[in-house]
């Protein structure tokens, strides 16, 4: 994301003025104004039907934006000539209009359409003069635009670069993750620089079997320039870079996007790399991914874009995946001392400081606690449409429940559709998730065994219930196989609601005053670890040690 706030209060769709094209108009706004909170902070990962256990493509995209977030379902709408979609152009009261086509096609927010085609991303910044300001179309917008018109992955690629070249871009570096039910791609996109049209891109496709992550820095390094059915690149970008002089292509090297136009650094390898590396060492453990090049070792091997994992990965696999803050490695970040007693995970921003001449770091995982949301699409070719899953949750992905959210529904849960961030809301489904998340800080290493129950529980259930979801609404007697779907996600909405709300009780009333109460009503009073209280005594341990008056020689009586 690009760290600015933005008014997008005049983002207008002309010529209908019907109340679902203003509910319309009202969402895409509400979609959009979070995405400018915080700058570089996203995660995603391709799963290809290939490496999945069941067939389907599957991406994750956490937006780590700490906002509020409205999910809501866009209708499929038809269009009349003449039609347009308006972008204030920034700085001025004119308007770029987009002629619309005579149909768009519904979508869940603007994460994933009726054809099953998802799109995330992951700001990468890269080389500041190529960024456009003053160009009305930011990414997001790209997004929202591509899943309106879109029916293939490829399809979408070919309409944001069209609209690019027609209109300019006006964002910073972006890797885009863009799925259909049989491909999955990478978009890497920049701009020309400030007045110019058009930008430089590469779309590579993951082979089939194979997986794939970014993380706030491009991933694209070579790629082949005559194979159009895997790699697409807009046609005068190598040009483009050897006369800014980001590439010499005297020195007989092949041209790489991210080395010409994401040239890496150690606080960005630190921050957006180690993440990569972490999805890849534990999706395929067995190929011992070093950790040098996300730590800054100079000349260290590049991560690949992709890889093959040994094993099929499932969704309860991937739902494993992006819940990770590197435990069990050397950055654990429930260990040592800035986890506190009770290993605490959370590093509060900003993640680095100066002493001196050093600068300091705390490490980035891909669970934050300042996720807005997180989805993991999932497309399947041997599905209807309807059933293309979007699994949601909302916060931290270590801490969420992700509800199937299907494409076959007309409208999302009423508590993903509410909450205000400046006023606490029970039901809201955001609210219910931040408010165990932030309780949790106090005891994070006891009370993360009670979230992970509830969690295992809700979603493991889900998990268990989709063949016979798929049944149902493939059933002939079934008339009104979108009411199966709706009502299933609502039932589950709301237990996910009640679940999580009671389990916010049951903490605050176990761990009050930092007691633990057992079944039993018994009141434990555990303290402090030892390893902690023994990190206190070799740090201050005078500030707290008790005389002993015997070992002075004091025989006085007790005065106590």
């Amino acid at each position: 994301m690009n760290g600015k706030m933005m008014d997008f209060s005049q983002d207008k769709i002309l010529n209908d003025n019907s109340t679902a094209m203003n509910n319309l108009i009202k969402i895409f706004i509400l979609a959009v104004v979070f995405l400018a909170q915080n700058s570089i902070a996203c995660t995603n990962l391709i799963i290809t039907k290939g490496a999945s256990a069941n067939g389907s493509t599957m991406m994750v995209y956490t937006n780590d934006g700490e906002w509020l977030y409205h999910l809501q379902m866009n209708p499929h709408q038809k269009h009349m000539a003449g039609d347009v979609i308006k972008f204030q152009i920034p700085g001025t009261e004119t308007f770029l209009e987009i002629p619309q086509p005579a149909e768009t096609y519904k979508k869940i927010g603007f994460h994933m359409n009726e054809y099953q085609v998802a799109i995330g991303e992951t700001t990468f910044t890269g080389r500041e003069e190529l960024w456009n300001d003053n160009l009305p179309l930011k990414y997001w917008h790209l997004m929202s635009l591509a899943l309106d018109r879109a029916k293939t992955a490829r399809e979408a690629i070919q309409i944001i670069v069209s609209l690019v070249e027609k209109y300019g871009y006006g964002s910073e570096g972006e890797s885009f993750s863009i799925i259909d039910p049989n491909e999955a791609w990478i978009l890497e996109m920049i701009g020309v620089g400030k007045d110019q049209l058009g930008a430089n891109w590469v779309a590579v496709k993951i082979p089939d079997g194979a997986i794939s992550a970014h993380a706030n820095m491009s991933r694209i390094g070579n790629f082949p320039l005559n194979d159009p059915e895997n790699c697409l690149y807009s046609p005068s970008m190598i040009q483009f870079a050897t006369d800014n002089g980001f590439y010499d292509p005297n020195k007989g090297d092949p041209f790489r996007f991210n080395e010409a136009f994401n040239p890496p650094s150690p606080d960005r390898l630190r921050y957006c790399e180690s993440r990569v590396w972490s999805l890849f060492r534990r999706a395929a453990p067995e190929q011992n991914f070093s950790m040098d090049y996300h730590r800054g070792v100079y000349d260290a091997e590049r991560y690949p874009l992709w890889i093959f994992p040994k094993n099929k990965i499932s969704l309860k696999n991937v739902m494993g995946l992006v819940r990770d803050h590197y435990e069990g490695t050397e950055m654990d970040m429930t260990q040592g001392l800035a986890a506190g007693p009770f290993g605490n995970p959370q590093r509060w921003r900003p993640l680095s400081w100066e002493q001196g001449d050093t600068t300091y770091v705390w490490e980035r995982p891909v669970s934050t606690y300042n996720t807005c949301f997180s989805f993991i699409a999932q497309a399947n070719s041997q599905l209807p449409n309807e059933l293309g899953t979007c699994w949601f949750g909302f916060d931290d992905t270590y801490f969420t429940v992700y509800l199937p959210v299907y494409l076959g529904i007309t409208e999302t849960p009423e508590s993903f559709r509410k909450g205000d961030i400046m006023k606490y809301d029970p039901t809201s489904m955001w609210w219910a998730m931040n408010f165990v998340s932030n309780f949790a800080n106090l005891k994070y290493s006891y009370m993360i065994e009670d979230i992970q129950a509830v969690q295992r529980k809700l979603e493991d259930k889900m998990i268990a219930e989709q063949d016979s979801i798929l049944m149902r609404h493939s059933s002939k007697m079934l008339e009104d196989k979108s009411w199966v779907l709706q009502n299933y996600v609502n039932t589950r909405a709301i237990w996910i609601l009640d679940e999580w709300t009671q389990l916010g009780y049951k903490l605050i009333t176990k761990y009050n005053d930092g007691y633990i109460k057992t079944e039993g009503r018994e009141m434990q009073s555990p303290g402090y670890p030892n390893t902690w209280k023994n990190k206190i005594m070799e740090l201050e341990g005078d500030k707290h040690r008790l005389p002993d008056w015997n070992k002075q020689g004091r025989q006085e009586a007790n005065p106590f």
